[in-house]
């Protein structure tokens, strides 16, 4: 039973992989996939979307303007994606072969749970992405392609994280343009049947004066914070990144002490492997968003 197991699910992932090769280019060449997303694309990474949108402030805060952004926690998004709302979506965005191959992928999918030797019954699963599967980060991408955008603000996409930039000489105006942005999602998110969680969401100002901007709301909560952490880059509202580099040299020292017996002046490891040790497990923790 577990060799059939094995070998289904090595037969699963290389058609997996043979689809997804075959319909990139299709998505390339309709541009399905919105710019500002920059999950899942070749050679976008986190720090690339990171920089785009630290971009957007510091040339703000450069004009003397005030740049205020809310930053968005989807509930469950991956969970959340209802399965016959995606297949609505995809049909008249791909080929009628490559929707005949996906709806049969998503349909019939059933569960159960297991508790010692009880099982229950098996249930329908009518949403979420397979979990762990090649093609679950491109359906809830394709699920996800027709969010709203304004000519008034900026979209700073990275799967389901995804931030919201407004700028303005008046405050008042740069917080009424990220309002009409913000009620724009939450309209989408109530029909695609997907909840924006207002609790982990926040709002930070970005401005070096002393005044700030109005505070929005999400579902009907107030969203204000001093700073916030985006794609493991934390952001104050003047962008020192005192925090952030604070942060990360207390991570460092933190790693470095637990790896002490096995790099430290004591240790019987070749200098070769306890190089290879730093740039394996320390190196990575300072060197990201080094770039900013």
């Amino acid at each position: 039973m577990d060799n059939e197991f094995v070998c289904l699910r090595l037969t699963t992932l290389l058609f997996e992989k043979l689809f997804l090769t075959r319909i990139q280019p299709i998505l390339h060449e309709k541009r399905i996939i919105l710019h500002h997303q920059f999950f899942f694309r070749q050679k976008d990474a986190t720090i690339e979307q990171a920089h785009s949108m630290t971009n957007v402030i510091i040339t703000a805060l450069q004009s003397n303007k005030h740049c205020t952004a809310a930053f968005l926690d989807i509930s469950q998004a991956f969970d959340k994606v209802w399965h016959e709302g995606l297949l609505y979506k995809i049909k008249p965005l791909l080929p009628d072969s490559i929707y005949k191959i996906l709806k049969p992928y998503l349909e019939n999918r059933h569960f159960l749970i297991k508790y010692r030797e009880e099982c229950t019954s098996l249930h329908p699963i009518l949403s979420g992405v397979p979990q762990g599967s090649v093609l679950g980060p491109l359906l809830y991408l394709l699920y996800t392609a027709d969010s709203p955008t304004t000519t008034d603000s900026t979209t700073a996409t990275f799967a389901d994280d995804t931030a919201v930039l407004t700028t303005h000489e008046d405050p008042a105006i740069a917080t009424h343009r990220l309002q009409i942005h913000l009620n724009k999602i939450q309209l989408r998110l109530k029909k695609w049947r997907m909840r924006a969680n207002e609790t982990k969401s926040v709002q930070v100002t970005f401005i070096l004066k002393k005044n700030t901007c109005p505070p929005v709301q999400l579902n009907n909560k107030q969203l204000t914070q001093p700073e916030v952490k985006y794609l493991g880059i934390h952001l104050d509202q003047k962008l020192t990144r005192r925090k952030h580099i604070s942060l990360k040299r207390k991570h460092l020292d933190l790693k470095q002490r637990k790896l002490y017996w096995i790099i430290g002046r004591k240790s019987q490891l070749s200098p070769v492997n306890r190089l290879l040790v730093y740039k394996a497990i320390l190196k990575p923790i300072w060197t990201y968003g080094v770039q900013l």
